[in-house]
C-alpha cells in the first residue's frame, strides 16, 4: 500500500472511521506485534499491548502530525507502552553514574555459524534491565542514541554506556556458548 493510500487512511482514521483502522491495523499488527514481543516475551501478553496501544493511537489520532510516516509514530507507542508495561512490573534495574561513564566501541564481533537468532535473543534476556532496553532500542528497532534517551528518558551518554554494558555482556554470555571475539 503507498503513502498515499496510508495517509488517505489516516486521514480517514482521524474522523474515526472504524473500516480505515481496521485497515491500518491489518498493515501494521504484524509488525507492532513483533515490536512488543522483542520487549515482553510472552505471545499473548505482547498481543494485549499491542491491542491496546493500536487503541491509544486511534484514540489520539489529533497528536499525529505526519512529520514521521504512520508506522513510526506507531512504533513510539508500541515500545512506550512496553516500557511502561515493564516498569510496572518493578523489574530491577542497574543505577549508572553518569559521571564515571567510559564508552568503549568494539565492533569486532565474529559469530559461529553454529550460534542462531534465537541464542542471541535468549543471551540478550538475560541482561540486566537497563541494558537490554537500549540494546533492543538501539539494535533491534534501529534507534539512534539520541532517540533512546528520550523515550528511556535518560542522557545520551547514558544510552551509549548502557548499550557498550549490554554488549560487552552479551559478548560474554555468546562466549559461554562457542562465542569467538
Amino acid at each position: 500500500m503507498g503513502k498515499t493510500s496510508e495517509s488517505h487512511l489516516v486521514e480517514k482514521c482521524m474522523q474515526n472511521d472504524r473500516k480505515a483502522q481496521m485497515q491500518l491495523y491489518d498493515m501494521y499488527s504484524k509488525a507492532m506485534y513483533n515490536t512488543a514481543i522483542n520487549f515482553v516475551k510472552d505471545g499473548m501478553l505482547a498481543q494485549d499491548l499491542m491491542q491496546e496501544s493500536f487503541i491509544k493511537a486511534f484514540k489520539k489520532m489529533e497528536r499525529f502530525n505526519g512529520e514521521a510516516t504512520f508506522g513510526s509514530w506507531l512504533k513510539k507507542i508500541v515500545i512506550n507502552h512496553c516500557l511502561d508495561y515493564l516498569k510496572k512490573q518493578k523489574l530491577e534495574t542497574i543505577a549508572i553514574n553518569e559521571e564515571v561513564i567510559s564508552i568503549v566501541e568494539d565492533e569486532t564481533w565474529n559469530i559461529h555459524q553454529e550460534i542462531n537468532l534465537q541464542e542471541i535473543y535468549r543471551c540478550i534476556e538475560l541482561l540486566p534491565q537497563k541494558c537490554k532496553n537500549v540494546l533492543k532500542l538501539y539494535l533491534l528497532e534501529g534507534y539512534d542514541h539520541q532517540e533512546v534517551s528520550q523515550i528511556l528518558n535518560i542522557s545520551e551518554v547514558a544510552s551509549r554506556s548502557q548499550l557498550s554494558r549490554g554488549k560487552n555482556k552479551l559478548k560474554q554470555l555468546l562466549t559461554q556458548h562457542n562465542y569467538e571475539s
